[in-house]
């Protein structure tokens, strides 16, 4: 099993026109999994904390469910599964300041694994935190399923023959590309804060077991 997210984009309409009632109280615009279908962790670690194999300095980890969510948000958030974790919240202004070069704290926890093409060069393959192959490569014990995973220097290269496992950091772009998943969910955040503003527009996830 793995770890979902779940959650929702929420807006607070027209927060600066002061005169109009409830002006100011958060609704639930968009349900996150009508966005965004995927299951990350370079992502979840990079935002939020959460699976972070990557060894990223999360943006918005461990808030809690905002105590002024709104109402669907907060249904969804109780009646969701019992393996649930994590509740927590970014705004839009934060997204828009983070510094997507930036490295994470320390290399993957997963080796990279590359494999020699026809014509040299590495291509990359996947990566994973327990590897038979890899630890072989490296000429160390096996360690068992489900051990702690061990932090490599930065840079470290294991070849053996045409298989090459490496260790190394990433950058918050590689972890969350222009064009990747996340692309539908900053569109409609995008769009409803330039109606409402920066400040006025979050999204609130939790994750499920």
């Amino acid at each position: 099993m793995g770890v979902d997210i779940d959650g929702y984009i929420e807006v607070r309409p027209w927060a600066s026109w002061s005169d109009l009632p409830n002006a100011n109280d958060w609704c639930s615009a968009v349900p996150l999994d009508c966005l965004y279908i995927d299951r990350d962790y370079d992502a979840f670690g990079c935002l939020f904390g959460v699976m972070n194999y990557a060894g990223f300095r999360p943006v918005a980890a461990g808030r809690g469910l905002p105590p002024d969510a709104a109402e669907p948000t907060r249904r969804a958030f109780e009646s969701s599964s019992s393996e649930r974790q994590g509740p927590t919240w970014i705004g839009w202004d934060e997204i828009q300041r983070i510094d997507w070069s930036e490295l994470t704290e320390h290399a993957d926890t997963r080796l990279h694994r590359y494999e020699r093409d026809a014509d040299g060069q590495w291509i990359f393959r996947g990566k994973s935190a327990w590897s038979r192959e890899a630890f072989e490569a490296q000429g160390v014990p096996v360690s068992p399923p489900g051990a702690p995973p061990n932090v490599w220097p930065d840079g470290s290269v294991w070849t053996k023959g045409d298989v090459q496992f490496r260790a190394g950091r990433l950058t918050r772009r590689q972890a969350i590309p222009d064009e990747g998943g996340w692309r539908p969910v900053w569109e409609v955040m995008a769009a409803l804060a330039r109606l409402h503003g920066d400040e006025n527009c979050r999204l609130v996830a939790w994750f499920e077991a």
